[in-house]
């Protein structure tokens, strides 16, 4: 395995995931509420989607590239029906079901796959995958499904380095917050996913 290539594709996996979006405003969401386990499966849907786009990336795979961005438009207004529903439920969860929510959370598996089919709807990930990893790639000694494997495992791991970390964080505080201000984090998260779905709608609309 090249090292210094796997530690390059683990920092863009990382940094992938750093920003806060919508994709790590549900995980942080998800974490108050349910607890770490949810919201670290919740961020791993999204390390696996960026493997899976990674892996379109690095084995230049052009017919499945094509095919996604040409369902760019589809799959954006899933995405972003998915972020207008979470934030309605999220605005209109009162303060006295924080108890019975957090005992009703969601499954891993649900909450996984869940941010999995989310950030999978944004296909123009690809286009930045392949960029990404034709420059990085270039110069090392390794090359073809070697090369290609150490960045998807890189990439994969450094995401998923971020969430364990984000949901471990926020889990340390959770218990400190009381109904109500677990009710404002719930309402501004609503506000802010619907927001998320708006600029995702207008931006479509715009093109």
């Amino acid at each position: 395995m090249d090292f210094s290539l796997f530690l390059k594709a683990l920092v863009i996996g990382l940094s992938i995931a750093a920003p806060v979006g919508p994709i790590g405003l549900l995980c942080i969401q998800r974490t108050l509420a349910h607890g770490r386990a949810i919201g670290f499966f919740s961020g791993f849907g999204a390390a696996l989607a960026d493997a899976c786009y990674g892996a379109i990336g690095a084995f230049g795979v052009s017919a499945v590239i094509s095919s996604m961005v040409a369902a760019r438009v589809p799959l954006a207004l899933g995405g972003a029906a998915f972020l207008a529903w979470m934030g309605v439920q999220l605005l209109r969860a009162p303060a006295a079901t924080q108890a019975r929510a957090a005992q009703d959370a969601a499954t891993p598996l649900k909450a996984m796959l869940s941010v999995f089919m989310l950030t999978l709807a944004n296909p123009m990930t690809i286009l930045s995958f392949v960029a990404v990893f034709a420059s990085i790639g270039t110069g090392h000694a390794s090359s073809g499904s070697g090369a290609a494997v150490t960045m998807v495992a890189g990439v994969f791991l450094g995401s998923a380095i971020w969430w364990l970390g984000l949901s471990t964080v926020v889990s340390m505080v959770r218990h400190r917050l009381g109904a109500r201000v677990l009710q404002s984090i719930n309402r501004l998260s609503g506000a802010l996913l619907l927001g998320f779905a708006v600029f995702q709608l207008s931006a479509l609309l715009s093109r």
